[in-house]
């Protein structure tokens, strides 16, 4: 299975593959995952524990190990970039956008992906720094 360089960027994968085509199943839910531990409301939970800038212990180890096999890697033909994404509240239910929790930093894990033709929001959240439009187009990904 590819391994992952950076986190933030294997989540926009996920997000894509987990939420919006839902090919990578069963979906994560932090509720789910937190319920079974006793904990009824992940917002609340976040609030108390001092956990609103983030990353769940149980999201990123439930991510981090997760596995996506090559041949899923190479359906991925479009990543969008945005704060709201359900892979983010998923990791950080209370999460409100307005750190650098889950910029990308690293455009390594492209090579992973080897139909991406198409990154949305590049221009239009603050989360795209460490994408290079010049690498971009050099590989044939269009952003929007």
């Amino acid at each position: 299975m590819p391994a992952f360089r950076d986190f933030n960027f294997k989540l926009l994968v996920i997000e894509q593959l987990m939420y919006t085509d839902e090919t990578l199943t069963p979906a994560f839910r932090i509720a789910d995952c937190l319920k079974a531990k006793g904990i009824d409301d992940p917002q609340d939970y976040a609030y108390e524990n001092d956990l609103a800038h983030t990353v769940l212990a149980e999201a990123r180890a439930h991510f981090e190990t997760l596995e996506i096999s090559t041949e899923l890697l190479a359906t991925v033909e479009e990543l969008t970039l945005d704060g709201g994404l359900e892979v983010y509240q998923e990791c950080s239910p209370v999460w409100d956008g307005e750190d650098d929790l889950y910029d990308v930093g690293s455009l390594d894990d492209l090579d992973l992906l080897p139909n991406l033709r198409l990154i949305s929001g590049l221009d239009d959240c603050g989360m795209g720094a460490a994408f290079d439009h010049a690498v971009l187009a050099a590989r044939g990904i269009a952003t929007d």
